[in-house]
């Protein structure tokens, strides 16, 4: 758990200084059905040209996924998905000086591509599908970001307070997590902005980000391009609300969160640079950036 204003989070070799500067997480969809950006990066050699870009762009992680979570999404296989993702990320591994994050909520997959290079494991359902992820991340040391999902009836109970709600799910996540053999200091917690909500309350999921980390473990949130923003600003088109995920990720950097994963990696570093400084979480020229021990 986190202690005092600054801590490490841990991810196979790598580490991240907890309470400096806010980490942005490009966005990686190796998927034919994402909501923003689905088939645009489905070949290998897009999506390794994409990759390349968002890491010039500032990426200071990439998130590698290859199974849409979007609203009436087709589920795909566990075979179907480590085809999509473990080549691209056997691929990117040797190069880049950056975490590679699976976006995944099967342990088989997650195995496999640990395997292959990546550091974290990101997953959306904050362990209640598939609890043998925490065993992965135990046995190879990954950095695990458990996320609150309103979608799942048999773990969600609606109180009329989302924050309260989300805190609730999370803390059986890490327990789970903590259960299984995972370091507290490998945990990373997610709101799940925008998932099995009203527009409302993913506003008020931002505003309780401080709440959110009073359970000690660093938060990380995906604002981006999602419809919350969109209905708040009149915008149907997805790829058209990168301002709006701008500000959004701004201010919850402002307020605590530590990674925000987006698909607009160059507008949004931009802005958390600036919002960086005026909230003092870095000096006028600090840079902590990621580290191998």
């Amino acid at each position: 758990m986190i202690s005092g204003e600054m801590c490490e989070y841990r991810a196979r070799n790598f580490r991240l200084p907890i309470g400096g500067k806010t980490y942005v997480m490009g966005i990686l969809n190796v998927t034919p059905d994402s909501f923003s950006d689905g088939g645009r990066f489905f070949s290998h050699e897009d999506a390794r040209r994409h990759a390349y870009q968002l890491i010039s762009e500032g990426a200071d992680i990439l998130d590698i996924g290859g199974e849409s979570t979007r609203p009436g999404h087709v589920t795909v296989s566990e075979q179907e998905e480590k085809d999509r993702v473990i080549p691209i990320i056997r691929t990117l591994f040797p190069d880049v000086n950056i975490p590679i994050s699976v976006d995944t909520s099967k342990s088989g997959v997650a195995a496999e591509a640990v395997e292959a290079g990546a550091s974290i494991i990101n997953d959306v359902w904050g362990l209640t599908k598939d609890p043998m992820i925490a065993s992965v991340a135990r046995d190879s040391g990954a950095g695990l970001v458990l996320m609150f999902n309103a979608t799942d009836p048999d773990h969600y109970r609606n109180s009329g307070n989302i924050v309260e709600d989300a805190i609730a799910f999370l803390s059986e996540s890490v327990n789970t997590a903590l259960r299984s053999g995972v370091r507290d200091d490998q945990i990373m917690l997610d709101p799940g902005i925008g998932f099995g909500m009203d527009h409302r309350r993913s506003f008020d999921l931002v505003r309780g980000i401080g709440k959110i980390k009073d359970l000690g473990f660093p938060v990380l949130i995906g604002p981006s391009r999602k419809r919350f923003i969109g209905a708040a600003l009149g915008i149907s088109e997805a790829s058209q609300r990168d301002g709006g995920t701008a500000v959004i990720s701004s201010l919850a950097g402002y307020v605590g969160a530590n990674v925000v994963r987006v698909h607009d990696v160059r507008g949004v570093s931009q802005a958390l640079i600036l919002s960086d400084i005026i909230s003092g979480k870095v000096d006028y020229k600090e840079d902590l950036s990621w580290q191998r021990n």
